[in-house]
């Protein structure tokens, strides 16, 4: 890893909003407090009016939409002024009858004096069986970028299971890196599972890592957000 003081600061954060079912009042609140450069939302506007409800969640973070929505099933990516978006891409899961239809979403960034990166979001299936096979089409998607990738991902498992092995594979899992991987984001009512992750390529500097937990959170949504800071190679 780079040098502690070397390479380009970054903040991002993870967020299943919940499908905005909660205060979103509190969830715009808490999103503008922590002032990220980007947003890995879960849950996002993925039916009628979208691309509206995509921009206005966005606005009320005081972010752009950078990627997703309909085409990623709801994965939705939210930049600031501050991250360039050069290319983009959206990713559908195959349907399993009677399951829900889940995918991904990527942008590829540019940030500071041009240090690039991918970002990557995806919510995976609640079903055991079907989650090995998402997190194998998602790990092949992410295996196309060609720039230093974050990944913020609802596993809808633990550390222990197959498909967050493999969505982990050859990455860092920020919450290690900072030795917090006892800090739960699920559910707000009743912590007791870590399923919503953030990993880095090993080229990226993880700085600190959070879960927000603060009575605005747990109005928000049934899931903490995963906020970190890391530190981007520099470019060249």
């Amino acid at each position: 890893m780079a040098a502690p003081g070397a390479g380009v600061p970054l903040r991002v954060m993870s967020y299943n909003i919940h499908s905005q079912r909660d205060d979103t009042a509190a969830l715009a609140a808490v999103v503008r407090a922590t002032a990220p450069d980007v947003v890995i939302v879960q849950e996002g506007p993925r039916r009628f009016r979208w691309r509206q409800r995509s921009a206005a969640l966005a606005e009320s973070f005081g972010l752009v939409v950078a990627a997703g929505g309909l085409p990623a099933l709801g994965n939705l990516l939210l930049t600031s002024l501050r991250v360039g978006v050069t290319a983009l891409r959206c990713q559908r899961f195959p349907l399993t009858p009677g399951r829900h239809l889940r995918g991904a979403a990527y942008a590829d960034c540019v940030v500071g004096d041009g240090a690039r990166f991918t970002v990557a979001g995806s919510h995976l299936s609640t079903d055991p069986a079907e989650r090995p096979v998402q997190a194998a089409l998602f790990a092949r998607g992410l295996a196309a970028a060609t720039a230093p990738v974050i990944i913020g991902a609802d596993l809808n498992e633990g550390p222990d299971g197959p498909a967050w092995a493999t969505v982990a594979a050859g990455r860092a899992d920020a919450a290690l890196a900072m030795d917090r991987a006892d800090r739960l984001t699920f559910s707000c009512a009743s912590p007791r599972r870590r399923i919503d992750a953030l990993f880095v390529d090993p080229r990226i500097t993880v700085v600190d890592y959070d879960v927000v937990d603060t009575p605005q959170t747990r109005r928000a949504s049934d899931h903490f957000p995963v906020l970190v800071d890391l530190k981007l190679p520099a470019s060249g």
